[in-house]
């Protein structure tokens, strides 16, 4: 079983709706089956989940001080990914999530707040020796601070090379339990999803071999 940890500090960047899409195309790439974990106060990836009429991916409720013993139980159950969505600013609760990580996802929104709020973020993965890869999210189609964003992060640490772009029908698909490869298969969200999978999946493998 791999881990894929979705972190950030800084609260609004995105985490909860890149869990659902990731696990539900997860799922639909054959990559399953995929358990969602909700660490975050708020529960909004729970929220959405208990909405949704689909059986995939799965929902499972953890302790923080059991983690490990609960990811153990997932992989006994069959469970080939666990993504697990993090509170942001409760880094204790970070700091416990991260130390279980084969990747670290970090979102960032393409603002210059974005971008000062990044080294937190970074300082907690670094001391967990994890690897992390940034994904810009909730861009502005054809503006430029997209591109200078990106610069900036690489400064930091890897930057994938797709860019989920803040359409409408993103925005909106968490509303009633579906993402957005489920409303329409061949809209442009959909397709930036599926290339982040990719993108996801090929550092998740690499893991598994450094493993």
């Amino acid at each position: 079983m791999r881990t894929l940890v979705i972190a950030s500090q800084k609260g609004g960047v995105g985490k909860t709706t890149l869990a659902g899409h990731l696990g539900v195309e997860a799922e639909r790439r054959g990559a399953g089956p995929v358990a969602l974990i909700d660490t975050d106060p708020q529960g909004s990836l729970a929220a959405w989940w208990n909405v949704r009429s689909a059986e995939t991916p799965a929902f499972a409720q953890v302790a923080i001080a059991n983690l490990v013993d609960h990811l153990a139980a997932l992989e006994d159950a069959g469970i080939k990914l666990a993504i697990i969505d993090t509170p942001p600013a409760v880094t204790d609760t970070i700091r416990a999530v991260l130390a279980v990580a084969d990747l670290v996802l970090i979102p960032t929104r393409p603002s210059p707040h974005d971008l000062r709020a990044v080294g937190s973020t970074v300082e907690l993965v670094e001391s967990a020796n994890k690897r992390m890869v940034f994904v810009l999210n909730g861009a502005a189609v054809r503006a430029r601070i997209t591109g200078d964003a990106a610069v900036a992060l690489s400064q930091h640490g890897t930057v994938a090379p797709v860019t989920i772009f803040q359409r409408t029908d993103f925005a909106q698909s968490m509303i009633d339990g579906r993402v957005c490869q489920e409303l329409d298969q061949a809209s442009r969200s959909s397709a930036e999803i599926g290339k982040l999978w990719d993108y996801v999946a090929t550092h998740l493998r690499k893991g598994a071999k450094h493993g």
